[in-house]
């Protein structure tokens, strides 16, 4: 591959329609993008998804991340007659491992039967502040073993039955009073705090095999007082990387939520992502900031900034 086709294949982005639109199309085909993500807008019925997914293969030269956003609940991308999950807190409330699996295994099943290879999920954030305005439900549990427990059965459902896993995240963001869509929440905990609730479901998630990670666009000051997790080499290298042993993918949540885009520009983010450690850059609505996060990643590779062996490591 070519230097560009390389920095092509570190970008999933988003896109309007219910058909390929011309412009993923071309940042398909220009651009070679390693995936995309889908939502609801993206959506109708069965059909029409097996349709977008084959259709969006065809046009890429290597095999694409189709991803979605499939949690069970609150979040949830595909309508009926897809099968429909009360959530993860009643998968808590109801102290089902055997419910927890197969919610994993029938998503994995439905994703695949439609071509989505990619589930951003489970959510393995604890749920210590009830106030949480962006994750509340969408946690297990307010207790971390608990969280392990069922985050781990959705996980082997998700990968036994042939989709990817990726939990979120990382390291943590149950304990937020804001939403990171909106504003950078800030978490003051240190590191002993986070080892017992926030990191346990994490660890334990990376120690079972879990394919993917994805960060969370919070500022930990316990773990770095200047960059949020997913700009943070402490965190994503130091921590997940190195002192945890994560061998898999590190993929950003959405570079364009307010907790970065106020903060940072697109290509800023691109770039101080990939230094932390992430593999994967997230854009999911914008077809300028795609092209822009594209570009700057391989201005920074030619200006000695980002090595073309770093680039290469997440490829592998």
């Amino acid at each position: 591959m070519t230097l560009e086709e390389k920095i092509g294949q570190l970008l999933i982005c988003g896109f309007d329609g219910l058909k390929p639109s011309d412009e993923i199309k071309g940042l398909i085909k220009d651009y070679n993008i390693g995936g995309v993500i889908l939502f609801s807008r993206n959506i109708k019925d069965p059909m029409q998804t097996a349709k977008l997914c084959n259709s969006l293969q065809k046009i890429s030269k290597t095999p694409l991340f189709i991803c979605i956003d499939q949690e069970g609940g609150k979040v949830s991308r595909l309508p009926k007659p897809f099968t429909q999950f009360a959530g993860n807190a009643a998968i808590g409330k109801s102290n089902s491992v055997k419910l927890a699996y197969a919610f994993g295994e029938i998503t994995a099943k439905e994703l695949k039967a439609v071509g989505i290879n990619m589930d951003f999920a489970p959510v393995l954030d604890v749920n210590t502040n009830p106030d949480n305005p962006v994750i509340n439900e969408r946690a297990f549990s307010d207790s971390p073993n608990s969280v392990s427990r069922f985050g781990l059965a959705v996980i082997a459902g998700l990968q036994d039955n042939g989709a990817i896993a990726c939990c979120k995240h990382f390291p943590g963001h149950g304990d937020t009073s804001l939403d990171s869509h909106y504003q950078l929440p800030v978490v003051e905990h240190g590191i002993e705090r986070l080892n017992e609730i926030e990191l346990l479901p994490f660890k334990h998630a990376v120690e079972n095999g879990v394919s993917a990670v994805m960060t969370a666009h919070v500022l930990y000051k316990g773990l770095d007082e200047k960059y949020p997790a997913t700009l943070s080499k402490k965190i994503i290298h130091d921590l997940l990387r190195k002192e945890m042993g994560f061998k898999g993918l590190v993929i950003t949540d959405d570079l364009e939520m307010k907790a970065i885009s106020d903060n940072y520009t697109i290509g800023e983010a691109a770039i101080g992502a990939l230094s932390a450690g992430a593999d994967i850059i997230l854009v999911c609505k914008e077809l300028r900031k795609q092209k822009d996060a594209f570009e700057a990643i391989l201005k920074a590779v030619k200006d000695n900034i980002i090595s073309e062996k770093r680039i290469d490591e997440s490829i592998e």
